[in-house]
């Protein structure tokens, strides 16, 4: 049975996204991953975007490690 996609956002640095996954851009367009673990940029920095490549460490990049703004919409399951 597939793994339901999870993602996780670390403190201070990207979300993980593991699982079974599709990434497209705005377009629809797949994006190859490659694996079935990524780490996605948070910060807006990164050189490789979509993809977390470490620019958070340098430029101070602060974030939280759980939902940013409160509770989660409704529409947003917390279930694994």
């Amino acid at each position: 049975m597939p793994r339901r996609a999870r993602l996780t956002p670390y403190r201070d640095g990207p979300y993980l996204l593991r699982g079974d996954f599709e990434l497209t851009d705005q377009d629809g367009t797949p994006i190859a991953a490659g694996r079935r673990t990524v780490a996605l940029c948070r910060c807006g920095k990164s050189q490789i975007r979509p993809f977390c490549d470490g620019t958070h460490k340098l430029i101070g990049f602060r974030a939280a490690g759980a939902a940013e703004h409160g509770d989660l919409p409704p529409s947003v399951s917390r279930s694994g």
